[in-house]
């Protein structure tokens, strides 16, 4: 059986047939593969550039070898062109874009409004329940540490709906202080145990000084009514609080920020995102992009941020403002896509001053260590496999 005849890629004659309205392009291998998706805000300008004499870099270089086909999708705007670049990256995963490891949806805690006596939860996927979500969390982990400590300042059930409907006796959690016991009819009145999910509310939304100041009140007319041992738990309960409280580097203001640190090294890179919400730091995550060899710092953190916050948005809590600590090529047009997302504006901000300076320093710092230890372990493998 013969072999097909694969016939090169005729660039001078495909650029004559190209608009130079905005759009996305899709370069096919002569196998039919997708190897690369772009978008561009002049199609026939942006494509001409691949076919000069003198192309920008080595992964370039091999990439135009390697087209025997160009797909063109017209849009209307450069929003909608950037969109549907990263739809198509997501579908065909070409080998010479920034890849970003598919990412599961974050977790959040849920505190129920449909319950009698709301509960605390872990949640992921889409929020169809009804409630109020708190998050992102980088992992399950962050989470159950999270509501451990909860349990421990303010007990609010955190029993499935199914255990809490069928008690007739209060459980462990009740008995060493972890829970009211709604559960049961006596243990907590109505208005204490919404008065506890008030302040898992606060707490949870960085409200830390008013949680304080809340307990502060109630200790203090609970000792004027006589009432001296809710009074010394309520002392207790403000000494948790503040000793978790102080342990915290806060900002100013309650931010929510993503702040994005970038290490890239021998053909490596390493992003590291801290997610601040109210001020506060909820927890960070390293992310390993497949980086095609040549592949320019710029382009990585550009295809970052739109994959990042582009691809399975729906799941995911977007920040005020976003930190790099590198500045990035299309810095408006993304800001004006993810504005839209979120119907509210997003701000990009390049290396940033004050507070914000030492998330980005921190931020880095863990991007470096997580590189090095991730180095560091393929090399054990690799050492491992040889002997």
């Amino acid at each position: 059986m013969e072999k097909a005849v694969v016939t090169e890629f005729d660039a001078k004659a495909f650029l004559k047939t190209v608009t130079s309205q905005p759009g996305v392009y899709r370069m096919y291998d002569a196998e039919g593969t997708v190897i690369y998706v772009g978008k561009a805000k002049d199609l026939k300008k942006r494509l001409s550039s691949y076919f000069r004499t003198q192309v920008s870099g080595k992964k370039t270089e091999q990439l135009v070898k390697n087209i025997a086909q160009i797909d063109v999708t017209v849009t209307h705007t450069e929003t909608e062109a950037l969109l549907l670049e990263h739809t198509y990256i997501k579908k065909y995963q070409p080998r010479y874009n920034v890849l970003l490891r598919d990412d599961k949806s974050y977790p959040y805690i849920y505190l129920s409004s449909n319950d009698k006596h709301p509960r605390l939860a872990v949640h992921r996927g889409a929020k169809h329940a009804k409630g109020e979500y708190f998050g992102p969390f980088p992992n399950a982990y962050a989470v159950r540490e999270t509501l451990a400590l909860m349990q421990k300042l303010f007990p609010v059930r955190q029993c499935e709906d199914s255990v809490y409907r069928n008690r007739s006796r209060p459980c462990l959690q009740y008995q060493i202080g972890r829970c009211l016991g709604p559960c049961v009819k006596g243990l907590v009145s109505d208005e204490d145990y919404d008065r506890e999910v008030n302040l898992v509310r606060l707490f949870l939304e960085g409200k830390d000084q008013q949680v304080l100041t809340e307990l502060v009140e109630k200790m203090e007319q609970a000792s004027q009514a006589l009432r001296f041992e809710e009074a010394a738990r309520l002392r207790d309960q403000i000494q948790a609080v503040r000793a978790v409280t102080e342990k915290q580097f806060v900002t100013g203001s309650g931010d929510d920020l993503d702040v994005v640190g970038v290490y890239f090294d021998a053909g490596l890179a390493c992003i590291h995102v801290l997610f601040i919400r109210n001020g506060r730091v909820q927890g960070s995550r390293s992310y390993f992009p497949k980086v095609p060899a040549g592949t320019e710092p710029d382009e990585i953190v550009q295809t970052f941020i739109g994959q990042f916050y582009l691809q399975g948005s729906e799941n995911r809590s977007l920040p005020d403002d976003i930190l790099l600590d590198f500045p990035l090529p299309e810095k408006e047009i993304m800001e004006e896509t993810l504005s839209q997302f979120a119907g509210r504006r997003i701000l990009i901000q390049p290396k940033p001053r004050g507070d914000r300076a030492r998330y980005l320093k921190l931020a880095h710092t863990n991007a470096v260590t997580a590189l090095m230890t991730k180095r560091a372990q393929q090399s054990t493998i690799a050492t491992r496999m040889k002997a």
